[in-house]
């Protein structure tokens, strides 16, 4: 069985996955909080961790891999979002979950095992909350419960902080009911126009923190696999799911291996509404880039390091595609390429992968090509975007004249007159796709330009 080495951010070193159960392999992912559209660093996490569920599948056998990701569905943004616009709360969550797994869906991301909602599971933060409480590691006050940071000897351990850089880096609310400033909220006070449930402290709503918590632990008990979601929540969310969560469950480990995956910037610069370069994944395709591009492009760069998203890799990847969907027509996948596992076993070595379809592209390798592509969630036989514009009149001739002077300049093995041929179509916007048996196809791009033929 081909091994998984993951980057466990707790550890600081790459480890090979070994599943507790490997007939039941469990992996939960933090979701949106879901107000408003899923921006492009959004769907880079949800790319990565499609590609790992994608590999454990292929491993382990789809019917042994659990994947949870949730959706925070209550939460002071919303609330905000609900005052705003004057409309109900569960009206603003249901819409967004729909456009959350839309724009997720035409990346084709698999939709995950399980998908919980914090709603769901109010009942069972009450009782955590509770049970930290009668462990001596959260107190009440004020109609709130805090966890009591002070109690968990292992607190900062997973975002390699000591308390003090903790309180110097985060915006840590001071409140008179603390006992301590790094304390953090497990329930909150509701007033009559926020949502609430009622709990042993009086009306109330959960914090952030503890619905991870709670949720996994009712899926997933309190032993897990793989625990992931973007960097920027390694601290103070994922630090403050490990310290509620072993404190309620000492006799469980939690996550065995912690993920994160780096953020995303825009031509080289963060993306930030104020800089004008702030755009959501339906944003993106509205404006025409395909799904399938916009993937390409997430799984082009490592995970584990900072992306940038350009017009020119969009553009890049489009050609690519278009090329290698044009290749893969008339093929059945063959088995997946050994090489192209290794290396998405390899921590998700995507961009490795993709090289190593180039390489299968270069050698007209179409099924392993393909099964390549079916494997990463390329290359789908319900994607049309990429389909060749129709030459029209004169220059669909002129077009295929210089394939089949091209054709034969290569029988001749005159290859600088093959190439220069190429070129020649290359600049007027024509791609040449070259198939086994010695066959091309030429694939119109959107910069097709019949007036350069001359």
């Amino acid at each position: 069985m081909t091994q998984i080495k993951l980057h466990n951010s707790k550890t600081r070193r790459k480890e090979t996955l070994v599943p507790l159960d490997p007939r039941n392999l469990r992996m939960y992912v933090c979701g949106p909080t879901v107000y408003d559209r899923a921006h492009l660093g959004n769907a880079r996490a949800v790319v990565v961790f499609d590609c790992l569920f994608r590999l454990l599948r292929e491993i382990y056998g789809a019917e042994h891999v659990t994947y949870a990701r949730n959706f925070t569905d209550i939460d002071d943004k919303i609330n905000a979002k609900s005052a705003e616009t004057k409309r109900d709360i569960g009206q603003i969550t249901e819409e967004t979950i729909g456009w959350y797994l839309a724009d997720m869906g035409a990346l084709a991301a698999l939709e995950p095992t399980v998908m919980p909602r914090a709603t769901d599971y109010i009942a069972q933060m009450i009782s955590m909350s509770e049970d930290l409480i009668a462990k001596g590691h959260a107190y009440a006050a004020d109609g709130h419960v805090l966890f009591d940071v002070n109690s968990c000897p292992d607190y900062g351990a997973l975002s390699g902080r000591s308390v003090e850089d903790m309180i110097a880096g985060a915006r840590v609310e001071v409140a008179p009911y603390k006992r301590d400033p790094m304390d953090f909220v497990l329930w909150k006070p509701s007033d009559a126009q926020t949502p609430g449930w009622s709990s042993p402290w009086g009306r109330g709503r959960p914090g952030w923190h503890i619905e991870c918590s709670a949720m996994s632990y009712e899926l997933f008990g309190h032993s897990f696999d793989i625990h992931g979601g973007g960097n920027d929540l390694l601290f103070p969310h994922h630090e403050n799911e490990i310290a509620q969560s072993c404190c309620a469950h000492p006799e469980g480990s939690f996550a065995q291996i912690w993920m994160h995956n780096e953020m995303l910037q825009v031509e080289g610069k963060k993306m930030s509404k104020s800089l004008g370069n702030f755009f959501t994944v339906r944003d993106l395709l509205d404006q025409d880039i395909p799904g399938e591009v916009i993937r390409f492009v997430l799984l082009s760069t490592h995970y584990g390091k900072p992306m940038d998203w350009t017009q020119k890799k969009a553009d890049e990847a489009s050609n690519t595609l278009r090329k290698w969907h044009a290749l893969v027509q008339e093929a059945e996948p063959a088995d997946l390429d050994c090489d192209v596992l290794a290396h998405v076993a390899n921590d998700l070595n995507t961009p490795g992968a993709l090289a190593r379809m180039h390489e299968l592209a270069k050698g007209g390798d179409a099924a392993a090509l393909l099964a390549a592509g079916q494997f990463l969630g390329l290359l789908g036989s319900d994607e049309t975007w990429w389909r060749p514009k129709q030459a029209g009149g004169g220059a669909a001739l002129q077009v295929q004249a210089l394939i089949e002077a091209r054709r034969q300049a290569k029988a001749a093995r005159d290859f600088a007159t093959a190439d220069a041929i190429r070129a020649q179509l290359s600049a007027v916007g024509v791609e040449v796709v070259d198939k086994p048996g010695g066959l091309s196809e030429a694939v119109i791009t959107e910069a097709f330009n019949p007036d350069l033929l001359g």
